[in-house]
């Protein structure tokens, strides 16, 4: 089979019939084979009847109803399991993704060799509540993952390779950054794609504001530590536990010689306990057992992980 086109949606009965048309055409123009997955995330209106007419309709498209709103990660995740494609893409819908992208899509994958090609919407429709967050967020992923070349982490329209769905999992919220998910599973021929924007046409949109943002950038910094530290939570942890115990232990050494020094001198000197530093060195200390001990914990855990010694093999003979 050509091509898998992963369909997430909650609560879009308006746009869905006019979509898996437009798919149907372009597919046919092309004399693409094909699937589309449609995943229900717990729609609430007419969305999962109007799937199963299309159904009964056309063999090539499947189903998945959720029985509540999981997510879109959850939904992408599910649509990844079943896709059988050569290349999967992926788009919402809403209708602001075009399907006319396809077939350029599966040419840079099949002939540019890439594994992974993100759209780029450069002249956007969105309110500004939804862009400059989007800007925000994207200028952050971009120095934190290093993948330089993609100026939009997030854009619903993405192709990519069979192997690289396959290889990638996609949980909690993540799939704002798969392609950095698909460059931590070794499949870093990633490549954009400028693609045309259009208006949304029925209802709002589900995604809005700047809690994107915030959730966004949480998501990155566990992705980030994950990918960096995830196996050796002790370099980091025990770095800086390290760090903080012996500034804080010098501290002391040092408050404790001056006062031996007054002693010594006849000087008189208040007490250690009535200076302020003392309690501060102490806590320095403290803190950084704690940290030791935190990065020690972690490094059990991960040693007793059944993913431990899970590694991407791209081939074996």
């Amino acid at each position: 089979m050509d091509i898998s086109v992963v369909v997430p949606l909650y609560n879009e009965e308006e746009s869905i019939p006019e979509l898996f048309r437009w798919i149907e055409r372009v597919m046919h123009e092309h004399h693409f084979t094909y699937e589309v997955i449609f995943i229900s995330d717990g729609s609430t209106d007419r969305s999962w009847s109007i799937i199963s007419d299309l159904r009964r309709q056309s063999d090539h498209v499947k189903g998945i109803r959720f029985r509540r709103n999981y997510g879109k990660s959850p939904a992408l995740y599910c649509g990844f399991a079943e896709a059988q494609g050569d290349v999967v893409i992926t788009m919402d819908a809403d209708l602001q993704d075009s399907p006319d992208e396809i077939p350029e899509l599966y040419r840079m994958i099949k002939e540019d060799g890439y594994d992974l090609v993100s759209g780029y919407k450069q002249k956007r429709y969105d309110p500004l509540s939804k862009t400059l967050p989007t800007k925000l967020f994207n200028a952050t992923a971009r120095r934190v993952s290093g993948i330089k070349n993609l100026h939009d982490f997030n854009c619903g329209l993405k192709a990519y390779r069979h192997e690289v769905v396959k290889n990638i999992e996609v949980y909690g919220e993540m799939h704002r950054y798969i392609p950095y998910l698909a460059k931590n599973a070794g499949f870093s021929h990633i490549g954009e794609k400028v693609v045309h924007h259009q208006a949304r046409k029925y209802g709002t949109s589900k995604f809005m504001g700047w809690n994107r943002f915030v959730n966004g950038y949480l998501d990155l910094l566990t992705l980030w530590f994950l990918s960096t530290f995830g196996k050796k939570p002790m370099h980091v942890f025990g770095f800086l536990g390290t760090i903080m115990f012996f500034i804080g232990f010098l501290a002391v050494v040092v408050i404790g010689a001056g006062k031996l020094y007054c002693l010594a001198k006849g000087i008189p000197q208040r007490l250690i306990t009535d200076s302020p530093y003392f309690y501060i060195s102490l806590t320095m200390m403290l803190l950084g057992t704690q940290l030791f001990l935190t990065g020690f914990l972690g490094d059990l855990i991960s040693r007793s992980s059944q993913n431990r010694n899970d590694y991407q093999i791209a081939e074996t003979i």
